[in-house]
């Protein structure tokens, strides 16, 4: 069994996900790269070992049961235990999606993989989890989800696209988080959501103006909190996101 600090991050091998691995492993970490791509999971670990991290691979499909329990099975086998999740893959659902001309089906397949993904992992990983001295679980949302920002009444207090799809799925992300929350009180297991701000990803066709790495710095964060650390709380690089 491993002493080392062991956390997993899932959507890894690629953008925002890859550079908060960087940045656990960065520390000296064993870093699981969670992702369902074997051939991108497996260069991500490269990379990653290259630059010094330990890194392992973890075969993820956040929307599978079978591969999340598989994925649980092999941190056990490997480490007996879990310090940090961070529940990092996503999708956007692709666009447009106005509310009036939207598929309904492209509601349920985002929800699927960003709400109900997280929901399979973290309770797949929970066990591991409390074996922990000290876990954390960041769940990567985004200020779209913010209602306070989605009804602000002019654009510099609104956020992002009209997107019936991806919006509301991470407001529904950040409903769950408070659920845990609430639920997971009196525990020593700290839990909160990050926004990493408009990076330039494959997933907004590289439109964003910050790095993967800038997006990253805040999962790091919270990932690494003290145990007097805020739990259910929704952070930015500037601080506190209203809800």
């Amino acid at each position: 069994m491993s002493e080392r600090t062991i956390a997993l991050v899932t959507g890894a091998n690629k953008g925002i996900g890859y550079e908060i691995a960087a940045g656990l492993g960065a520390l000296g970490w064993s870093i699981g790269v969670g992702a369902r791509d074997d051939r991108r999971r497996t260069a991500a670990v490269e990379r990653l070992r290259a630059a010094g991290v330990d890194a392992f691979g973890v075969a993820l499909d956040v929307t599978d049961d079978a591969s999340v329990t598989a994925a649980a099975r092999l941190i056990e086998e490997r480490a007996g235990h879990l310090d940090v999740l961070v529940n990092n893959a996503g999708i956007t659902g692709g666009g447009p999606q106005e509310p009036t001309s939207v598929d309904p089906a492209t509601i349920r397949t985002v929800v699927e993989t960003n709400v109900i993904g997280v929901i399979r992992v973290t309770n797949a990983m929970l066990p591991l989890l409390r074996r922990s001295a000290a876990p954390r679980i960041v769940n990567m949302s985004s200020s779209v989800g913010s209602l306070t920002r989605q009804s602000g009444g002019d654009a510099a207090q609104s956020t992002g696209p009209v997107a019936v799809a991806y919006a509301p799925s991470k407001t529904f992300l950040n409903a769950v988080t408070l659920q845990y929350v609430r639920e997971l009180s009196g525990t020593n297991i700290l839990i909160n959501v990050a926004c990493p701000g408009y990076v330039a990803t494959d997933l907004n066709g590289f439109r964003g103006v910050r790095t993967p790495q800038q997006g990253a710095a805040i999962a790091v964060e919270l990932a690494t909190l003290p145990d007097d650390g805020p739990t259910g709380q929704f952070f930015e690089d500037a601080g506190s996101v209203p809800w």
